[in-house]
């Protein structure tokens, strides 16, 4: 397994991965900027630089999650919540077929290795509201709108 960290808007990206597939991206406050990528980053990084200059709203490269069954069922269904809408845990629940399994399936998304990419930044509250991130709400709010931002129309 490889790692490398790279800047984000959002602070350092920590990514590891290997032949496989990507594992894990998660942020963090501070870190020491790799000083080289290795070949099978460089997709990874590449995309992710995309995603931030606005030039990209999917992902194409492997990923490879390490979780429970039922861990890798709920990060399965955040990738299909598309690039600038939400869901709420009840939605999402729903979805999965067992609106019961709420609590389970809001723990499942909070153990989601892949930052962004599996994008549980997505999930929100049923009455709206940004409910817990991992990363910190103000991270979640950023990525929302920097996924939707609010066009405001000219007056004149």
């Amino acid at each position: 397994m490889d790692t490398i960290f790279i800047n984000t808007p959002l602070g350092i990206a920590k990514i590891e991965g290997d032949a496989n597939g990507i594992s894990v991206i998660s942020v963090h406050q501070d870190g020491l900027i790799s000083e080289s990528i290795p070949e099978h980053f460089q997709e990874v990084v590449s995309q992710l630089n995309e995603y931030f200059d606005g030039q990209r709203k999917a992902f194409t490269f492997t990923l490879n999650p390490k979780g429970t069954d039922f861990q890798q069922k709920v990060w399965q269904a955040l990738l299909e919540i598309p690039y600038g809408k939400t869901m709420s845990y009840l939605e999402l629940s729903k979805k999965l077929g067992d609106v019961k399994a709420i609590r389970a399936v809001a723990a499942a998304n909070g153990k989601n290795p892949i930052w962004i990419v599996v994008p549980c930044h997505r999930v929100i509250g049923s009455d709206g509201s940004l409910t817990g991130y991992a990363g910190g709400l103000w991270r979640k709010q950023w990525l929302l709108e920097h996924e939707n931002p609010v066009k405001q129309e000219s007056l004149f």
